[in-house]
């Protein structure tokens, strides 16, 4: 344990003292720590070198069945604090379902998860990356303009110190490189972008990599048509395939489920998936970006099967959501300023049998998704509308870009009409391959 560690964790033990003092009858604390550097160029040129650090505290507080939360900065006075949130918890409304993890729940020995890599990067390092991504991509034929690439590296770290005995930390890197180029020109130009994200470094792929790939993804976006509005069969890439499955889980987050915002709340035991399609969520995976050794309550969250062959299994659940719908928490908390919620770990959906390639043969006719715009996911209803950029899919392969269209379902219809491919990219805290809806809505000329 380094000493800056240390000190958080002295920091979070005196606000858990205070708080009691003050007449707390339970109590955790959190000190979140964040620092990176990142260079962005354009053009040839460096735009702008950042630094950033941040070390920011919450304090959550539990008198009787009232609770409350209060985030400061650091440097905050600690008795104030904690007075101030004893005081507010006095003046809250009951929550029946307050209160910390249970005991037996919380996490005991520490994992090594191997999230940490103190590689140091030199400004100057940072610079020729991004040039050299930049240059890549604009050294495609086709490429008019840049729209600049950044290098990025840091950690963030958690402590947590509760009243019951639990005290831990956790330390995750990241290391980034994106960039982003136009093709054509005036009212014909086209844009695209590539990034690689990773915990280590030695992991990123080479600059001239990424750049190469954007500035290639660009350049055959041009000259896009408008599809004929009628129902087609959608492939999705796996960079929107992703936040589809993100929005089946987001639907079966116990705070929705709990609030009776989701399409899903009734659905628990049932298919929303076709049969032999598996989605876990597990956050002891080595080197993965949603993983951690303990949740924001400090229990030990375990691999979870959230859809089995098809079947919703489980809710995502802290334990307030988890006491509201009569369950245990299975790991799942998050903190943040605003205080506790249950959020997914690593999410992964089973691949499929069938390579990208084989995939679009087989759809034969068709529009392959590359890119969406706008927020038109309604989990209430489970309603999906989202404006589209892509191409056309005939006799099985990837033909005339198309732009300016909408593509629109319902969630329900969607999920249990997928096919998936066999491309898993595990960079990502959600995983999924591509994926093809057999029939969506698309509004175009």
């Amino acid at each position: 344990m380094d000493e800056d560690t240390k000190r958080l964790l002295d920091v979070a033990e005196r606000l858990i003292n205070a708080a009691k003092a003050a007449g707390a009858d339970a109590a955790d604390a959190a000190v979140v720590r964040s620092f990176g550097r990142s260079v962005s160029v354009r053009l040839g040129k460096v735009e702008e070198t950042e630094s950033a650090e941040s070390e920011d505290l919450s304090l959550r507080v539990f008198v009787g069945r009232r609770v409350s939360t209060v985030s400061a900065n650091i440097d905050a006075d600690v008795a104030r604090i904690a007075e101030r949130a004893v005081a507010m918890a006095r003046v809250s409304p009951e929550d029946a379902y307050a209160g910390l993890a249970d005991p037996a729940l919380l996490a005991g020995d520490e994992i090594d998860l191997d999230l940490y890599d103190p590689t140091a990067l030199a400004s100057e390092t940072m610079v020729e990356q991004a040039l050299a991504l930049e240059d890549a991509a604009r050294a495609v034929p086709g490429i008019t303009n840049s729209g600049g690439a950044s290098v990025s590296a840091g950690a963030s770290g958690l402590v947590l110190v509760t009243s019951f005995g639990f005290s831990g930390h956790r330390m995750r890197s990241g290391f980034s490189r994106s960039v982003s180029v136009i093709a054509g020109e005036g009212v014909k130009m086209e844009r695209d972008y590539d990034f690689d994200s990773r915990i280590h470094y030695g992991d990123l792929e080479a600059p001239e990599t990424i750049g190469r790939r954007a500035g290639e993804r660009t350049v055959r976006r041009l000259d896009p048509k408008m599809p004929k509005t009628g129902s087609y069969p959608i492939v999705f890439d796996p960079r929107v395939a992703r936040g589809l499955i993100g929005s089946l889980v987001g639907a079966i987050n116990g705070a929705a489920i709990a609030r009776g915002t989701s399409f899903l709340k009734s659905r628990m035991g049932e298919r929303v998936l076709p049969a032999g399609m598996t989605i876990t969520d597990d956050p002891l995976l080595p080197r993965r970006p949603g993983s951690r050794s303990f949740d924001g309550e400090g229990v030990r969250g375990e691999k979870l099967v959230l859809v089995e062959d098809g079947i919703l299994k489980t809710w995502v659940l802290d334990t307030a959501t988890g006491k509201e719908l009569g369950l245990a928490t299975n790991g799942r908390a998050s903190r943040s300023s605003g205080g506790v919620s249950p959020s997914s770990s690593n999410v992964m959906l089973s691949a499929g049998e069938l390579s990208p390639e084989a995939l679009i043969r087989d759809t034969e006719s068709g529009i392959y998704v590359h890119e969406l715009i706008g927020q038109g996911t309604n989990l209430v209803t489970g309603d999906y509308s989202r404006g589209a950029t892509g191409y056309l899919i005939e006799n099985g392969e990837l033909t005339t870009p198309v732009s300016e269209l909408t593509i629109a379902g319902n969630l329900r219809d969607m999920l249990l009409a997928l096919t998936a491919a066999d491309d898993l990219d595990e960079r990502f805290s959600v995983v999924a391959p591509t994926l093809r809806v057999d029939k969506m809505t698309v509004a175009g000329r």
